[in-house]
């Protein structure tokens, strides 16, 4: 069969709905059609005439909702784009990446949930932890206005000899260059590592901090978002938001 023989798939399927080439694009983007027993999402995919084209029934052409995804970076990976070997966690997402959590919603993982998404609050890149994509003009909207100053907690391992009083230094906020850092909440977990909690602080400014009482960062996992945390995403895994939870 020559390729001049085949078809894109919207065409085909709107031909045989009778519906318009967009509300089977739609279908189609949704997950509502199969060929040969098996989705298809790709609207553009190519159909002989013998191949066996299905909607699902009661199936409605409707775009599909914006999601958000939380996910578990791993140290070495940028939020962004790749650059030179550096690899970008966007690469890591994917429906077998998904982490087996109970976060049922939606029921059907798409192509679409991992295109156009955009990032929030960056991570230094040798850190790890919660990372957000999201296609959700709402969320996209608090994030980049209040993200800053939803609380952030991450915890650093340090080595060195910290400063007397540095533990109260970066509790009442240092002086980082020009900048005067707000009063943090730190502790110590255990004697190798320190728990922040950080408003208006970006994670990439707690290695200066350590470093002017005296402590080097070997490593930073941010734990958690304002409300949202990574519970039980392992690395390198993702999470869907659910419609319930909020920053």
């Amino acid at each position: 069969m020559s390729e001049s023989e085949s078809v894109r798939l919207a065409k085909r399927l709107a031909e045989q709905e009778q519906c318009s080439r967009r509300e089977a694009e739609l279908h189609i983007t949704a997950g509502n059609v199969q060929v040969d027993g098996k989705v298809v999402q790709l609207p553009e995919t190519r159909v002989r005439p013998e191949q066996q084209v299905t909607l699902r029934s009661g199936a409605q052409p409707e775009a599909v909702p914006p999601v958000t995804l939380l996910m578990n970076k791993p140290a070495g990976y940028t939020q962004g784009r790749p650059y030179g070997r550096v690899r970008s966690a966007h690469s890591l997402l994917g429906e077998a990446s998904m982490a087996q959590v109970d976060t049922p919603m939606p029921l059907l993982v798409l192509a679409q949930h991992f295109k156009n998404l955009e990032s929030f609050l960056p991570l230094p890149l040798p850190a790890s932890g919660l990372i957000v994509y999201t296609q959700d003009k709402r969320v996209a909207r608090k994030l980049g206005e209040e993200g800053m100053w939803l609380e952030q907690e991450c915890i650093v391992g340090v080595e060195g000899q910290i400063h007397e009083d540095g533990l109260e230094l970066m509790k009442a906020g240092l002086p980082i260059g020009k900048r005067q850092l707000p009063p943090c909440r730190v502790s110590w977990q255990n004697e190798n590592h320190l728990r922040f909690a950080l408003k208006g602080i970006a994670p990439d400014e707690i290695d200066a901090m350590c470093t002017e009482v005296g402590l080097r960062v070997v490593s930073l996992r941010r734990l958690r978002i304002g409300r949202l945390s990574l519970a039980k995403v392992p690395e390198g895994q993702w999470r869907y938001l659910m419609p319930w939870e909020r920053f």
